[in-house]
């Protein structure tokens, strides 16, 4: 790889850190493409876990005092059985093409799967700029269907955390403890699908580029903790509107094809 390569990989990385510490979600979906395009896929996929969990360690670091402990009970405990049974059933999982794309480079089948997942996404994120107004609160019993349901889709698609943003959004939390209670869930998922993954991939091919994760990793702290200095200034109604913008924005390239 060259200067120019890892600078990309920088910059995304800073970027996508920055902007998942407000939102709570999008680093993964946005540097594995990036990764993609200098790695094959498995390095790829590994590559972006690595910066991922590393990144979730060093914010729950920074925000540990504002996690909200019956939020992660309730949802995130839920949210890793529902990834355990979403994961299993990946391999039976239906990837019938819906269409092809030919705004990539090169065309790109979209599945039913992908689909469906895109338009629950746009469904939610909708839901959030119109009706995100009006604030009220989701009873805690309605806390862990939802971990179930998002930990679910993660298993499945990776998408986990954009549908446990729109939940703990409902959940009377104030950005800060949005932001480091949705982090500690992440975590949990993260320790929970990393080590499985280990298990069953070889990691000697992503673990000798030293170089490009170094840097994505660096920059990914940069960005987490910037954005950790900017949350006392960020009202939740913000927030509510970067997660259904990032939501179209993320389902609008998994429509096109990108991702």
């Amino acid at each position: 790889m060259d200067i120019g390569q890892w600078i990309i990989i920088g910059i995304v990385a800073f970027g996508a850190s920055w902007l998942t510490l407000i939102s709570g979600f999008g680093l993964g979906t946005l540097l594995t493409p990036v990764f993609l395009l200098f790695f094959p896929l498995p390095e790829a996929i590994m590559l972006t876990a690595i910066v991922h969990v590393l990144n979730n360690i060093f914010k729950f670091g920074l925000l540990y005092k504002n996690v909200n402990t019956r939020l992660v009970l309730l949802f995130g405990l839920s949210g890793i059985l529902g990834a355990y049974f979403g994961s299993s059933l990946i391999d039976s999982l239906d990837t019938s093409i819906a269409y092809t794309s030919t705004l990539p480079k090169v065309p790109t089948d979209v599945s039913y799967f992908s689909l469906a997942v895109s338009v629950l996404m746009i469904l939610f994120a909708l839901q959030e700029l119109i009706w995100g107004r009006f604030s009220f609160k989701l009873k805690s019993i309605i806390l862990i269907p939802g971990g179930l349901i998002s930990g679910f889709f993660g298993g499945l698609s990776g998408h986990q955390g954009a549908l446990r943003s729109m939940f703990l959004l409902k959940a009377g939390l104030s950005a800060s403890a949005y932001v480091a209670t949705g982090t500690t869930i992440a975590l949990l998922i993260d320790f929970t699908r990393i080590p499985v993954y280990l298990a069953s991939n070889d990691i000697s091919a992503a673990t000798e580029e030293c170089v490009p994760l170094l840097i994505a990793t660096l920059s990914a702290f940069i960005g987490a903790f910037i954005g950790k200095r900017m949350i006392a200034k960020v009202t939740i109604r913000l927030v509510q509107w970067v997660v259904g913008v990032l939501m179209i924005a993320i389902a609008s390239l998994m429509l096109l094809g990108f991702l």
